[in-house]
């Protein structure tokens, strides 16, 4: 790949393969290892993945991406040992008789700040393993309950499915980094005394980026390149600051500007938009966290 600088790659991953199944197909496509991902979805899911390619991998861990949206669909009247369609199937209970005022009281109380109890499938570590490796293993997992944020949980549409006695809900749902949607399907269910699980997840957006990023595999293939440059990522995802040559020459050498006030990281940008460093304050500094376009590396 001729561009050191990189970019962001956002993939609208297909259901299957995992998030690092993509990031090895991206490596392959653009041809350098430097690919690395900003948050992982499960192999069922599909949607907005957020890459990094090349020197741009070094965003990555900067990058406020603490709002997620996603489209899903609940099955409620099952549950299973995953909390989704891939689980094997604990209970069935006829849900026919639930109520769209009773569904709807529900949903209430799973929105807004609220304590959620993680899926065990999950990736968070207990005593330095995985909750799902330890699942797999047949142990018996239990996470204690942490908070998280959903400002938004709508049911779009419900469908009856009478042969079986379940019911479909579709679902729009956002929410803080951390949240996880099988888990309000499976309290969703649990509340209604019929269980739930979920049966699709597609996710909408990470962040500032959305589907409308987003290139599938077959595109990718067909123009391997990122989805936007350095430049463009960083006027997305950060504050700005317009500095002057001289002050993009301190900043190439790892040197400090002065203050402006501006609270959190935030970007440093030349007259012609291009990003030189990324810039975090503190007392009578203004320090690069991350040197974009150092010396060395000037496009």
């Amino acid at each position: 790949m001729a561009d050191l600088l990189g970019g962001l790659l956002i993939v609208d991953k297909p259901g299957g393969p995992t998030s690092h199944d993509i990031v090895a197909k991206a490596r392959k496509l653009l041809r350098t290892k430097k690919v690395g991902h900003a948050g992982t979805l499960d192999p069922m899911a599909t949607g907005v993945l957020v890459l990094g390619v090349e020197r741009a991998t070094k965003l990555l861990g900067l990058l406020t991406l603490t709002t997620k949206s996603y489209t899903a669909t609940i099955r409620l009247g099952r549950s299973t040992t995953t909390d989704d369609a891939e689980g094997e199937v604990l209970t069935t209970v006829a849900a026919g008789g639930v109520t769209d005022a009773g569904i709807a009281r529900v949903v209430a109380t799973l929105t807004g700040e609220i304590q959620q109890v993680p899926a065990t499938v999950s990736a968070i570590k207990v005593d330095g393993e995985r909750a799902y490796a330890r699942h797999r293993a047949g142990e018996e997992v239990k996470l204690a309950a942490r908070p998280v944020t959903v400002s938004r949980f709508d049911v779009l549409e419900r469908r009856d499915l009478p042969a079986e006695g379940l019911v479909d809900l579709d679902v729009a749902v956002d929410c803080s980094s951390g949240t996880y949607i099988r888990a309000l399907a499976r309290d969703l269910g649990a509340a209604l005394g019929v269980g739930g699980h979920l049966t699709a997840l597609r996710r909408t957006r990470v962040g500032p980026f959305t589907l409308e990023h987003a290139r599938t595999l077959e595109e990718l293939a067909e123009d391997p390149a990122p989805s936007l440059d350095i430049d463009t990522a960083v006027r997305l995802s950060f504050p700005r600051r317009s500095i002057d040559a001289g002050e993009a020459e301190k900043l190439r050498d790892g040197r400090w500007l002065e203050p402006v006030g501006t609270a959190g990281v935030y970007a440093a940008l030349t007259a012609d938009e291009k990003v030189i460093a990324l810039l975090q304050e503190k007392g009578n500094r203004a320090a690069p966290v991350l040197v974009v376009r150092p010396r060395g590396l000037i496009d």
